[in-house]
């Protein structure tokens, strides 16, 4: 049977295997044991699963009564979500689908919120509000103008119609739970947004949508368990994959390479590139520290970024997925001008490998630094493993950049600054810079 693969060919940097790199595999078996022990790693323990996956199956009759899921949630708490159904119940962008629909508010989108009300039928609709703090202002604020609707149609049935994601204990959504009986998921304690994706955040809408949440979580544990294991060592995190990818990453960009192109050539797998794209930046831009994620798509970015890529500044290393295993497609007629016969009788699916070899090729011969991530089969256990192994990755290049990668401390001024624009108590702070940057002379130019 065909295996998932990390191929390392052109990756570069083909004497990282050194003494030092060593050194630092022991230190960090030791660091994740501790982490792991202390609970502090719930994405690669995933011993959370025990409890949520027979709550699933529970609410699963529930869940599958409604054609309708609108999920609430930002970041971490939509991007898992939308990469699962792109990629795996894409039949909602295509023509004749019949249900069901998820649809995710992820944004401060008044004429999309508009719309959900509009045309929504509330009877038919679940409402999944996801905030591990419970004081997402983005999302809490969406849930009380869908809360209003949900009343004003169903009246004393509108608590059937909604699940609250959010803290197991504290917060504003686990105190509506508790208040209005309405049914209620935990997110574990220590568990990022952008970790949790095969937690309940994700978990949910993957089992509205028919996905096979035992294979997402399996794929995940088998890559994830080794790392969580009480009795890892320095040669066996030496020799995990996701140690292999953190020592490429924090070499490069120690090397200067200050941009990670996440280049999907799996095209229901898109998504998957955003996803990335704040696990990276999130977890690995700190203290002036990191390289940028350009999420891009093949074969459509190759008609727009590439170029950049392969001829910008050399600056950029790729991670590029792939696999071997897509849909063959029609088949190109016989009957094609002379000038591309060169398809003629051929599938049309084997465009999307010969364009994928090219790119590989052009970006490796164009001194981009380059693994290949392919997977065997595109299904949903190969998911899992690539986000347990992409999300492990990521945590160990922090700690070799030596930063914490499961915080996120700038991400919070923008926050506090906006709250203190709306006149939220406290933050007089917040509220004078705010009150120095409006009062500025501004220099401005029509256009």
């Amino acid at each position: 049977m065909a295996a998932d693969r990390l191929d390392w060919t052109n990756a570069g940097f083909a004497d990282l295997d050194d003494a030092q790199y060593r050194a630092r595999a022991t230190e960090l078996a030791e660091r994740l044991h501790n982490e792991v022990q202390k609970g502090g790693l719930p994405f690669l323990s995933m011993d959370y699963l025990d409890a949520l996956l027979p709550e699933l199956r529970r609410l699963e009759p529930w869940l599958r009564g409604f054609d309708h899921m609108l999920l609430l949630g930002i970041g971490g708490s939509a991007l898992g979500a939308r990469a699962l159904q792109k990629a795996f119940a894409p039949g909602q962008d295509l023509p004749g689908h019949k249900g069901p629909w998820l649809w995710i508010a992820d944004n401060v989108d008044p004429a999309a919120l508009d719309t959900y009300l509009a045309w929504l039928p509330p009877e038919k609709t679940v409402v999944v509000t996801v905030s591990k703090s419970g004081g997402t202002i983005e999302t809490v604020g969406q849930y009380f103008i869908l809360r209003d609707w949900l009343r004003e149609r169903l009246g004393k049935a509108w608590t059937e119609h909604a699940l609250l994601v959010t803290d197991g204990t504290k917060g504003f959504l686990r105190e509506e739970a508790v208040d209005k009986g309405i049914r209620a998921l935990p997110v574990p304690p220590n568990l990022g947004g952008r970790y949790s994706v095969l937690s309940a955040v994700g978990l949910v809408p993957a089992l509205f949508l028919g996905l096979d949440c035992k294979a997402l979580t399996e794929g995940a544990r088998g890559v994830a368990a080794p790392l969580a294991a009480p009795d890892l060592n320095g040669e066996g995190l030496a020799a995990h994959p996701a140690f292999e990818l953190a020592v490429w990453a924090n070499a490069l960009m120690y090397a200067g390479f200050d941009e990670m192109i996440f280049f999907t050539y799996i095209p229901p797998m898109a998504c998957f590139g955003d996803w990335f794209a704040q696990l990276w930046a999130e977890s690995l831009g700190k203290q002036g520290k990191g390289s940028q994620p350009i999420p891009a798509v093949g074969v459509t970015d190759q008609h727009s970024v590439n170029q950049m890529f392969l001829d910008g500044p050399r600056n950029k290393a790729c991670l590029f997925l792939t696999s071997p295993a897509q849909p063959r497609g029609p088949r190109f007629p016989d009957d094609l001008p002379e000038k591309f016969e060169y398809v003629r009788g051929k599938d049309f699916g084997e465009l999307i490998h010969a364009e994928a070899m090219g790119t590989r090729m052009a970006l490796s011969s164009s001194g981009v630094p380059l693994v290949e991530l392919r997977l065997a089969r595109p299904d949903q256990h190969a998911a899992g493993k690539l986000i347990a192994l992409l999300g492990a990755a990521t945590l160990l290049t922090g700690w070799l950049m030596n930063i914490n990668p499961v915080d996120q401390p700038a991400v919070e001024l923008g926050k506090r600054l906006a709250k203190a624009r709306l006149g939220a108590d406290g933050l007089e702070q917040e509220k004078a810079e705010l009150g120095a940057f409006l009062n500025a002379q501004r220099n401005e130019q029509e256009f």
